[in-house]
């Protein structure tokens, strides 16, 4: 027995060492580091008086078999927290049953678990945030630019100018924004224009039309591109007729009073990021230009397009010239008043 008591003092060199009674619990023996870290204690002792939260039953039934048991206690020391890890061991001779107690200060270690896992909790936290951070940028960029244009700058970091052609561009301004402006709360108009804009979208987004800008009082919609569709045209027109009826009906049930004017045009336009540190997603080309040109020439909550856009209508839109505008240096084009016919309902298309 004393030899198997040795090897383990010897294992046990700088930590603090006890040898029990394992009937009892009582102290027999400890070494110095034992005493400097628990204090003064006698021979013949209890275990107990030192560490109260000793489940000192299941530490007997431990070291009857399978004769060790282990646990943790933590206690204050000189003003400081200290967290030992305590092995209990059986050793059998002499006729006496004795406990071999190991006490290791386990204090630093605790403490860089406590900082790994505050450092793993931090770097979670982190983890969500960026990824928080990521989505709302993606879905910022998403409402600047399609998402195959997206993809492109994401994967790239450049976005290569493309040749849409043909499409079909609406523009769209509000009559009186600025007089508008300056009677309301700029809360107000914010918030309205919020909720017109988002209904626009939805609208667009219903018949193939994708918003590229919304600035002020300035909206303009793209029919036929990112991805080309054979009916731009009429998917511009219908997209046009339901943002007037939108408002119409808005009007009827709020205090502000929207009114716009629409063009419409179809031809070529070149879409492409344009700017390095404050960048945005542009079109730009003959459709925008004059589909923008032609909203000069629509009366409040009326719809003006090109011979181009209306050459490409079914019997869904009642379509009357209104005159002659010069949309290129070249000459003046007839242009056309279009609005949904009363035998058809362009929310079905």
């Amino acid at each position: 027995m004393i030899e198997a008591i040795n090897e383990q003092l010897l294992r046990a060199i700088g930590v603090g060492v006890a040898l029990l009674d394992l009937d009892s619990l009582r102290v027999r023996f400890h070494n110095d580091t034992f005493k400097e870290w628990f204090g003064e204690i006698e021979i013949g002792q209890q275990l107990q008086v030192l560490f109260a939260d000793l489940d000192s039953d299941a530490v007997k039934a431990a070291l009857e078999s399978p004769g060790r048991y282990t646990t943790e206690t933590t206690f204050r020391v000189r003003r400081r927290t200290m967290t030992v890890a305590m092995n209990f061991n059986r050793a059998l001779g002499g006729g006496r049953s004795i406990a071999v107690l190991v006490c290791q200060n386990i204090s630093r270690i605790k403490e860089l678990e406590s900082m790994i896992d505050s450092y793993s909790m931090m770097v979670e936290r982190n983890t969500r945030e960026i990824k928080r951070e990521k989505e709302q940028v993606e879905k910022l960029l998403l409402n600047m630019m399609p998402r195959s244009v997206y993809d492109e700058y994401k994967t790239f970091g450049v976005v290569t100018p493309r040749l849409y052609d043909p499409v079909s561009a609406i523009c769209l301004d509000f009559n009186r924004f600025a007089e508008m402006v300056s009677e309301h709360d700029p809360s107000v108009i914010v918030s309205e224009l919020n909720d017109i804009y988002t209904a626009f979208d939805r609208i667009g987004e219903q018949f193939g039309c994708v918003r590229i800008r919304a600035v002020g009082d300035f909206y303009i919609a793209m029919a036929g591109m990112p991805d080309p569709a054979e009916d731009h045209a009429h998917s511009a027109a219908s997209a046009a007729v339901r943002f007037l009826r939108y408002l119409h009906q808005r009007n009827q049930s709020h205090p502000i009073k929207w009114t716009c004017r629409v063009g419409l045009s179809s031809g070529s336009v070149v879409g492409s990021v344009v700017g390095v540190q404050k960048y945005i997603y542009d079109v730009f080309g003959p459709a925008v230009i004059h589909a923008s040109t032609l909203r000069y020439w629509a009366r409040p909550m009326k719809i003006v397009a090109d011979q181009h856009l209306v050459a490409q209508l079914g019997n869904e839109f009642e379509v009357m010239s209104v005159g002659e505008a010069e949309l290129t240096t070249d000459h003046p084009e007839e242009v056309f008043a279009i609005e949904a016919a009363m035998t058809s309902d362009p929310e079905r298309h």
